[in-house]
């Protein structure tokens, strides 16, 4: 066994469980290390706790003056936790987080210092823009970039430094992060549904979008996974043959967490309570050491933030205890990877969830416009929802026969289905009284019934109606949750706002009462969102060619997925609903085909070298060990040493048989690779990469996972499949 492996190994059995014990009940330590509304009610004036709470529900701005008192309550408040530092964390197109810390300390003179910090530091300051992603919107020696307060987003501490949750923008104005367009998402789709909203309550003044994210994740040995170049450098196994028994018993599926995965999430739980992450459910998944943990819902802006966090979160607290946690979509093959379905809804300021019926007919009316609406929504734009998930490491995922496949489809259960297509027979035009009295009471009122045996799921559907929200399953687990939520509101937005435009002119120049016109545009969506309706099993072939009839892209890649995000309808409605600009959303396209290639790049690199350097010279030597034991026979035996050592000598020529394949494939991906990083053009790289480099990565992996089953397991460099997945 290799000295790094033999070490790896037996380090293991030194991380034992750190025992955690609960500081106190969740309910009194939930949100301590936060800055809300409680804490502002004690640290901030009258004027300036309005100030805040105007600001975060109205959208007002925040007069420079109170910021300087704000600034002053949040420094004190902080220092009294204990915290020394101020960082403005924001989320730039990395895919990351970041921050700069800088500390409450200022000399004023004469050896005496003071603890500063001012409205104008809290309000912006100003990072270096240049070496994050920018997509050609920044040349490299324009540095300048603003970080701005969003004060929706609660400030937090977390070690010893405040966190001030920001958005990032350049010098000129345009969005470098997530959080910005995903803010004016927000408020596109609110007011767009209070409109809509209006309908049914007059009261209604504000819809917030909610979202409660289920983050699927792998817990690896720290000391087993740094003895895997591929998982340091990739997130992901490269090699490795599958061992005798994966997940096929199913016996881990919500089994018994494990000892030291119990302590890491109860340590990790505490954490998130302490930072008001309020996360409630945890679970071993299917995979072997794969696990989840869920949050009880929150508005959106808020939640993207809390997953951000507890995705950093979770990787510290996972040093404590010796492990690597892998977010990576698929780390290992031949076991489920990791998503992070994303559970959306939109809620009233009146305490009305608007995919939740109710319990009279115009409740239900106002549940089915909304549903409805956004199955519409959908349908008409399925190809850039199917952009909003694209990356690399997501398509080990998508259409691999155990996650969503690339094909976008709504599932919303026999049930609704007969519902809607009661709906779609509706009269054209006025409804009779008798119509109307039979339409609400037989088929709108009874939704609710309908909907409490309606319980059954489809796991193969992209996006699934699932009581009382839509479940976005296509998520990868390494996805920033703002980018698909970004463009799940904004087309809902659009489509709400189309919808009224609709009802209103049916309700002005065909005099039709607000009910009647209502129907008759939902009976009108119905019929032609109907392609992208599907019960039945998405990961099968028959559902390709039907898919392929219905008029729905099977964008099964991520360069060919990313096309729609500058298609002119993309650019159009991000532009007229104000999210993002044409520049903005072209410089999204350009990052994340450009860290396509890249990912690709590194994967290809490392696999080279682990081949190469690792498994082949692995192979080489236990190939002279045969040799030595066939010339020892020979010694022996004389002529007849061949009959003896038949065995041996088919494991050699074999083992020259993949070894030879190895350098080949090798050889022939750094040549495509060399031919790829020629092209200028981009889009055209990426498909170089695409469809060039990447399909020798499972030939080389081939020869070298049939050298792990012929080369002796004492010899084999790496740590094997057997011992990351069920070593505990």
């Amino acid at each position: 066994m290799s000295t790094l492996r033999f070490h790896a190994l037996k380090e293991v059995f030194n991380h034992r469980p750190i025992q955690i014990k609960e500081q106190a009940r969740r309910s009194e330590i939930f949100g301590s290390n936060v800055f809300n509304e409680s804490t502002m009610r004690q640290y901030l004036t009258r004027e300036a706790f309005e100030s805040v709470m105007d600001a975060v529900s109205n959208g007002s701005k925040i007069d420079r003056r109170i910021a300087d008192h704000i600034s002053t309550g949040m420094k004190e408040w902080a220092i009294s936790k204990g915290a020394t530092h101020y960082t403005h964390w924001f989320q730039p197109l990395t895919g990351a987080t970041a921050e700069k810390h800088d500390a409450f300390f200022e000399t004023i003179g004469n050896g005496l210092s003071i603890e500063k910090f001012e409205g104008g530091q809290l309000v912006q300051q100003e990072p270096d823009a240049s070496s994050f992603p920018n997509g050609g919107i920044r040349n490299t020696f324009e540095a300048r970039g603003y970080t701005a307060w969003d004060p929706t987003s609660p400030a937090f501490i977390y070690g010893t430094t405040l966190c001030i949750p920001t958005v990032f923008v350049s010098y000129t104005g345009e969005a470098l992060d997530y959080k910005t367009p995903l803010l004016r998402a927000l408020q596109a789709v609110d007011s767009a549904a209070v409109a809509v909203c209006k309908y049914f309550d007059k009261n209604v003044k504000k819809v917030n979008a909610s979202l409660g994210w289920e983050q699927e994740y792998f817990l690896i040995d720290s000391g087993l996974a740094m003895s895997r170049p591929d998982i340091v450098l990739t997130g992901r196994t490269l090699l490795g043959h599958s061992p005798a028994k994966g997940q096929q018993l199913d016996d881990h599926y919500f089994g018994t967490i494990p000892n030291r995965a119990m302590a890491y999430m109860r340590d990790l739980e505490t954490e998130c309570m302490l930072l008001g992450i309020p996360v409630k459910t945890r679970h071993n998944e299917v995979a072997p050491n794969q696990f989840e943990l869920a949050p009880i819902y929150d508005e959106a802006n808020l939640a993207v933030d809390h997953n951000s966090l507890l995705m950093d979160v979770m990787e510290k607290i996972a040093e404590r205890h010796n492990f690597k946690v892998l977010f990576h979509e698929k780390p290992f093959a031949g076991v489920n990877g990791s998503g992070k379905h994303n559970n959306w809804s939109l809620g009233t300021n009146t305490g009305v969830n608007l995919l939740s019926p109710g319990k009279t007919p115009m409740s239900n009316l106002q549940f089915l416009t909304f549903f409805i609406n956004t199955i519409k929504a959908v349908h008409d734009n399925e190809e850039l929802l199917r952009a909003a998930i694209a990356s690399a490491s997501n398509d080990h995922r998508l259409g691999a026969n155990e996650a969503p496949p690339a094909i976008m489809s709504v599932f919303i259960g026999a049930q609704l289905t007969k519902v809607l297509d009661e709906l779609e027979n509706v009269t054209n035009g006025k409804l009779s009284p008798e119509e109307k009295t039979d339409l609400k009471l037989n088929v709108v009122g009874k939704i609710p019934d309908v909907l409490l045996d309606n319980t059954d799921r489809n796991r193969t559907s992209p996006f699934a109606f699932t009581g009382n929200k839509f479940e976005f399953r296509a998520v990868g687990s390494t996805a920033n949750c703002a980018n698909p939520m970004t463009v799940l509101n904004t087309i809902v937005a659009r489509q709400l706002i189309n919808f009224k435009d609709e009802v209103d002119a049916l309700i002005s120049k065909k005099d039709m009462k607000k009910d009647d016109a209502i129907f008759n545009v939902l009976r009108e969506y119905i019929k032609t969102s109907k392609p992208i309706l599907f019960e039945g099993n998405g990961y099968g072939e028959a559902w390709e060619k039907e898919a392929k009839k219905r008029g729905l892209s099977n964008n099964k890649t991520t360069p060919e997925a990313l096309k729609a995000k500058v298609s002119q309808k993309a650019i159009r409605l991000f532009e007229e609903l104000g999210v993002m600009n044409s520049v903005e959303t072209e410089a999204r396209y350009e990052i994340e085909m450009e860290e396509y290639v890249l990912r690709i790049q590194i994967e290809g690199r490392v696999l080279g070298d682990i081949a190469r350097n690792h498994v082949v010279p692995t192979a080489v030597r236990y190939q002279n060990i045969l040799i030595d034991n066939v010339k020892g026979l020979k010694e022996i035996y004389g002529a007849s040493f061949k009959k003896l050592a038949k065995e041996q000598l088919n494991l050699i020529e074999d083992i020259s048989s993949h070894i030879e394949g190895i350098n080949s494939k090798v050889t022939k991906m750094t040549e495509e690779r060399r031919k790829a990083n020629a092209i200028e053009n981009l889009e055209n790289k990426a498909h170089a990469y695409c469809n060039k480099v990447k399909p020798l990565f499972d030939d080389i992996r081939y020869h070298c996972d049939k050298l792990e089953l012929l080369v002796d397991d004492e010899l084999w460099p790496l740590t094997k499949y057997r011992e990351l997945l069920f070593t505990k």
